[in-house]
Parts: C-alpha cells; structure tokens; sequence
C-alpha cells in the first residue's frame, strides 16, 4: 500500500497475519506450495490503483520455483536491471502474496463453519446463524430472533409438513394480545387454498367480517334474528337423497342420530341433567314415526313432535311398556312432554320452534354463525346455540364428504375455530362432550380446528370432575399449542402439560407484564401484543412477532365500543370498503402480503398440492 509521509513517497506493505508464524507451521504443502510470480514487478496495481513496475513489463506466470529463479537471475538483471530483495517485497499484490508458496488466488475460499453447544460456543452468542423456520402453510410472522418468516397452520402441518400427527390448535392468552387476530391471519391463507374456513358460534363477532370479505356466509342466530330448527336433517339429509342406494340409507340413519342428539341435548340444557334411557327411546321413535309420515318436502318442526305424543300411536306406545293402560302411557311420557313444552314456551322457544332461517351453504368458502346477538347472561340460549350451530356445521362437514366418497362432489378440507373457549364450556356439558368428540376424530372428519381460551384455570371452573378431565385433555391433544401473554404462574402449570423451557417460560410470561408508567398511552400497544410461542411436542418453541396489513386491521377491531362517537362508524365504513375491495377484486393490498392473488369465488382447490406461490 502506498502513501505519502511528510511529502515524501514511500511505500509499506500492509499487515501480514501471518508473518510471526514459523515455516512449515501449515505443514509440508498448502494448496499454494511450488506456485510464484515470475515478475512481480507487473502483479498489477496496488492497493491505492497505480500500476506497478515499468509499463512494458510482460504478464504474470506462474512457474515453479526453479524457473522462477531463472527468471529473478542473471538473464533478468541484463535486460531490466533487478530491484532488491526488500523492494520487490514492498507491496501486497491485488490477490495473493509474492514468494515460494504464494501467488494469484482466484477464489477465496469462505470460512469453515462449525457447531458446537451453548456451553461450548458461550462466548460466541448471538451465533452466526440460527435453526431453520418451518415454511410450510399461512405466513404468520417473523421469527423473534432470526427475522427469519415462519409459516404454519394445523392443516398444512398435518398434510405437507408432517410435523404434527393432530391437525388441532390450542390456543391461550391474557385478553387483548391479537389471539384472534392471528387466527383471522389462518382463515384468510387458509381460505386462499381452499380449505373451507367454518366459525360454528361466533360470541363477539371477531370472524363476520372476515368471512363476508372472503365472499363467504354469515348466518346470525338469536332472538328476533333468525332460529334453527334442530329436526331438519339440513345438508345430510339432502345428500343422503342425492346418493341413495345402501350408503344414502347409511347416511340417512347418521342424520337420525344427529338429530335425535341435538334434541336430547336441548332438553338436558332445559332440565338441567341428562335424559334417562327410556325417554330417548321414546323420543327416537316419535321422530321415526314422523318421518315416515310427512310428505316429502315438508320439514318437521317442536310442535309435530309434541302431537305424536298426545297422539300416542301403538308404535310409540310399545315402547313405553303401557300394556294397553293408558295412564301407565301419560306417567311414561310426561316428563319428556313437559320438557319439550318448555323448550317451545321457555327461553328457547322463540329460536328453535320454527323454520331454520338460513340453512348453510355447502358450496360456501367461508360459514361464520353469528351468535353475538345473544346476551352474556343468557346462559342456557347460548349453550343451544352452540350445539345448534356446531350440530348443523358438522352435518355439513359429513355431508361433503359422503358426497366426495360417492364421486358426486369434490373433496374438500375444513378447519372450525371455537373462540372464547371458556364461555361454552361453562354453559352446559353437552359441549364439553362433543368438543371432546371433535378432538379426538377431526383426523377422520377431514378437519382441522382451533381452540382459543384464556388460561388452563378455565377448565378448573366446570362443574364435574369429568368435565374437567375431559377440558384438560383438549391441550394434551392438541398438535400445535400457540401462547401469548400469560402470567408466571400460569405458564409453569402449562409447562406441566406442553413441556416449557424455563426460558420459554419467562419469555412468554415478559409478554404479559404492562408497559411503563412513562409511556404516553396514545398509540403505545402492550408488550405482548401480536407476540406468540409455538410448541409442537417435545420441540422447542417458535416465537414469532405478527404485524397485521391494513386490510386485516379494516376487517378486525375489537375495542370500537371503547372509542369516541363517529369511530365505530368510521371503522365499519373502512371494513365495508376493503370487504368490496376484496369481493372486487380479489386480495387487495394487505391480503397479497399473505400470499398470491387467488380467485375466492373458486371453492374447490387440492390442498395436497402446493398453491401457487405458496412455500412448503
């Protein structure tokens, strides 16, 4: 490298690392041993670009050491004159060192990376580089640490990947940390490949305006809004004519158990126990009785069930044990008669004894159930509605999929989400049992499904041991267990069941703390907020940081009733405005962030392989 001190030029070579180094230290030969500049007068320019040596030096070659002597000897000397020894050395070459065992390098080879432990390679933490991120389903976020873009969803963990044997999530967190927000985030990529998105009981509603925005159905169920009548065979019913045969006789049979289920269900939701094994017989046999005489087309409702048994016809009165007595027959049936007459004149009447409202779609790309209009106190309301809607939902489930084994419909994927978990779990325990059928045969139902609740302690607020078993199995079973914010405590009990790190733990527990006393408040979220750990098995957990795109913020906002007047209409005009965005011309803006555009109104698309686009 050359330079200029005090006005005069000089040259100095610049630092050779390995100069205190003694011959031979690398071994007998390197890679660059019997390799030499024949000139290095003409190496080319130096480290500042001027060229060195005379302008008609000839070009490099590289020789052997002996003819590299023959080169700097007498024959040289003679025609150019030879510079000393510490003058030719003077200068580092652009690649490479002058001397035996240097020359031009073509290639610099990278440095040779090695592994090691946290308590081998301590002092060199934060490491290089970082374990790879699953790229396998919907774009969550970035990774915490790496920055690295972690992808993942029950279904594509459980048909791609293989990293989960369930397609199940479970999901927990304080309130207000973007839980459902990231499920929002699955629906939409989710629903981009085809996999038919259903919220069977939206409390809030957290999932209506996403779910129009993917031109899907929104059906709302309460009081004054729309009902279920829970004897229509619905969706089932209609497939089971459509198949015929031995499997539509098959598929009709299931439609009677369902049905005969969902009303045995409403009736323990009245009495407030289950129905004893008599009155079940009855009851099935009164709905056999019915269908066999209705015409074709007319839907049974409450009140047709009722009749047969004022009726009392021999087949229902056989089952009874009568022996011809007919006050033996009244005391048989009674309870069951008052319990249906309090279904129809009670809380539920008004929701359940007429026409369904609006049946669900089974061509739809999204099914949302709306029960957010009923209220927070009408316990026994909103547990019917959710078996209701969870009843009608799976039927439909079953449905696609015996028309898909019969090759009169394509096959088709679901995934169900279930928020505010705590909320139907304590409201009859009906729901616990058939969540725990949900968990156990989603495989089978060609299903995936997600679970949002607050804490492991709302299982422990049920009313019976087994029901808090069967609440505590939904986390040991599901395949990905997502946390948010929770407080320390909590996380070790958790940690009891998914196997937490102690590190994980007191990350996890940092997300749930406030912020500052200082902070301003005005725009300033919590800590926690859109900050999530993944755990899958044994594994160690993925945290991720999920920032959302305008157009998930316009379709979800949960606090407009905490704003000033004129918010919630300004907030329901942007969420008007990117649904027809949306509906237009397909994901707009903030959805192609998640992936590419795709036509929503196509339902049916092959999951098992790789969307356009999309990483696996």
């Amino acid at each position: 490298m050359s330079g200029t001190v005090s006005g005069t030029p000089t040259s100095v070579r610049v630092l050779d690392l390995g100069a205190d180094w003694p011959a031979g230290s690398s071994g007998a030969t390197t890679a660059l041993s019997g390799i030499s500049f024949a000139d290095a007068d003409a190496a080319g320019p130096d480290e500042a670009g001027r060229k060195q040596g005379r302008k008609d030096a000839g070009p490099v070659v590289a020789q052997t050491p002996a003819k590299a002597g023959k080169a700097t000897g007498k024959g040289r000397s003679g025609s150019r004159g030879e510079r000393s020894r510490p003058a030719r050395e003077a200068y580092v070459p652009s690649r490479g060192w002058a001397g035996p065992g240097g020359g031009r390098v073509g290639y610099l080879d990278p440095p040779t990376m090695w592994r090691a432990t946290s308590v081998q390679a301590c002092g060199l933490w934060p490491f290089a580089a970082g374990s790879g991120a699953p790229m396998s389903g919907v774009p969550l976020g970035q990774h915490m640490f790496t920055g690295a873009t972690v992808c993942g969803d029950p279904l594509s963990w459980f048909t791609r990947a293989r990293y989960i044997s369930n397609p199940s999530l479970f999901m927990l967190g304080m309130p207000g940390l973007g839980k459902s927000t990231l499920i929002n985030r699955m629906l939409i990529g989710l629903s981009a490949t085809g996999v038919v998105p259903l919220v069977l009981g939206d409390l809030k509603p957290d999932y209506a305006d996403t779910v129009r925005a993917l031109g899907g159905q929104v059906i709302s169920i309460g009081r004054g809004v729309g009902g279920i009548n829970v004897l229509d065979p619905g969706a089932m019913g209609a497939a089971a004519d459509r198949i015929g045969g031995e499997a539509g006789q098959a598929l009709a049979a299931e439609t009677h158990g369902r049905v005969l289920n969902m009303v045995a269900a409403l009736i323990t939701i009245v009495r407030g126990r289950p129905m004893d094994d008599h009155e079940q017989s009855v009851l099935s046999v009164c709905l056999h009785h019915l269908r066999e005489r209705t015409p074709k087309g007319r839907t049974l409702l409450l009140p047709d069930l009722l009749r047969v048994l004022d009726e009392g016809p021999a087949r229902v009165r056989a089952v009874t044990l009568d022996r011809g007595d007919d006050a033996r027959y009244r005391d048989a049936v009674d309870p069951l008669h008052r319990s249906l007459l309090g279904i129809l004149d009670g809380p539920l009447g008004g929701t359940f004894a007429s026409e369904t409202s609006t049946h669900i779609n089974p061509d739809a790309t999204a099914v949302c159930i709306d029960i957010s209009r009923i209220g927070e106190a009408d316990t026994q309301l909103t547990a019917a509605a959710m078996l209701a809607a969870w009843s009608d939902g799976l039927g439909t489930v079953a449905a696609s999929h015996a028309l898909a084994d019969a090759g009169l419909a394509p096959r088709r994927w679901f995934f169900t989400v279930l928020d505010e978990l705590w909320r139907p779990l304590r409201a009859a325990s009906g729901i616990v049992d058939r969540i725990d059928a949900l968990t156990r045969l989603n495989r089978s139902l060609g299903l995936g499904d997600a679970k949002i609740t607050h804490t492991l302690k709302d299982a422990e607020a049920l009313g019976t041991d087994s029901d808090r078993a069967k609440a505590r199995g939904f986390v040991e079973r599901a395949g990905m267990v997502v946390v948010a914010g929770l407080p320390r405590a909590e996380m070790e009990d958790l940690g009891r069941v998914v196997g937490l790190s102690q590190r994980e733990i007191e990350l996890v527990s940092s997300w749930s703390s406030p912020p500052g006393w200082a902070s301003t408040g005005a725009d300033e979220e919590p800590p926690g907020r859109g900050r999530f750990l993944i755990k899958v098995g044994g594994r160690p957990g993925i945290p991720i940081k999920v920032a959302i795109t305008d157009t998930e913020r316009g379709l979800h906002d949960t606090n407009t009733r905490w704003a000033s007047n004129g918010y919630a209409e300004a907030r329901a005009a942007e969420r008007a405005a990117a649904e027809a965005a949306v509906l237009a011309n397909g994901p707009g803006p903030g959805l192609a962030e998640l992936g590419p555009a795709v036509d929503l109104s196509r339902p049916v698309v092959d999951l098992s392989a790789q969307a356009p686009g999309w990483p696996v």
